[in-house]
């Protein structure tokens, strides 16, 4: 009978390629599929739309620095639990996670570089690292980096990320935003030059103290800006807020950004800010 005569199927199941997790990302700007060696490549801006995604600190110092010229300043400053924080997890093992997952102290790395051979203090804030909040240790990094130009005679330019003040510290944390204020103070009484680079997100107490002192104020295109958050803001004035509020393009056109800079062109555009703000000495310039 025919019955019988019927071949039996079988499944045969064929293996996957084993493809690493973390090789491609998505674009949030275009919803375009990146590989994430090409992207790094392209200094994390995407080469399809110009989304600029974050830039890790040790990137964005070797961006800006001249090969081997960049020396850190203030190192093994580490925060401590000065008010014995009893939130949901320990302050204490935040840090250790955050020293862990970044491989440095805190939110902010400083130091001294040479930008096309003109030397300055540079500061990279770290979104990473506990949202690049500003406790004492970035208030006491910041306040010394501003210190070190002051005393040295260098430009200072700071790299901003932040998402406020750090809860875990309370006051102590909001004493840094006077503290870095009076420092720039006495920078400008020196008559030296600051710039600030405001990358993607730098709010509340950053914000509104010294990433928007400086004498040139640089964002990153799309760039997050601003003190509260647009959500909070829209739920206090229960009003529509206005298209691309809080974006760098919105604040350049209302006056609180000089300029917006792609990445790729950032160096060199400080390089001609510092030489507007500071020309090299005539025989400095001839060397």
């Amino acid at each position: 009978m025919a019955l019988f005569g019927k071949k039996k199927l079988t499944t045969v199941k064929v293996r996957k390629r084993d493809m690493p997790d973390g090789l491609w990302i998505k674009c949030p700007g275009c919803d375009e599929m990146l590989f994430k060696q090409e992207l790094e490549a392209a200094l994390n801006v995407c080469p399809k739309c110009g989304h600029h995604f974050m830039l890790p600190r040790a990137a964005r110092i070797a961006l800006l620095a001249d090969e081997n010229s960049f020396v850190e300043w203030d190192v093994g400053l580490v925060s401590v639990d000065t008010l014995g924080f009893t939130g949901v997890s320990s302050y204490v093992a935040k840090i250790k996670e955050n020293q862990a997952k970044t491989g440095c102290d805190d939110a902010i790395t400083c130091g001294r570089i040479h930008l096309n051979g003109r030397p300055a203090a540079l500061g990279v804030m770290d979104f990473e690292f506990l949202g690049a909040s500003m406790g004492a240790v970035v208030g006491e990094k910041v306040t010394r980096l501003i210190e070190h130009g002051t005393a040295e005679k260098l430009p200072v330019i700071i790299s901003c990320a932040s998402g406020g003040a750090r809860m875990y510290e309370g006051l102590f944390s909001l004493m840094q935003m006077a503290k870095t204020s009076a420092a720039l103070a006495r920078h400008a009484e020196a008559k030296l030059p600051y710039i600030t680079v405001l990358t993607h997100p730098t709010t509340a107490g950053v914000m509104a103290s010294y990433a928007t002192l400086g004498d040139v104020i640089i964002a990153e295109p799309g760039a997050l800006i601003g003190f509260a958050g647009p959500r909070v803001i829209k739920e206090t004035t229960q009003q529509e807020l206005p298209e691309g509020f809080q974006r760098a393009e919105f604040l350049l056109k209302h006056g609180l950004l000089d300029m917006i800079v792609a990445r790729k062109d950032l160096k060199a555009t400080l390089a001609l800010a510092l030489d507007y703000l500071q020309p090299a000495p005539a025989a400095a310039a001839s060397a």
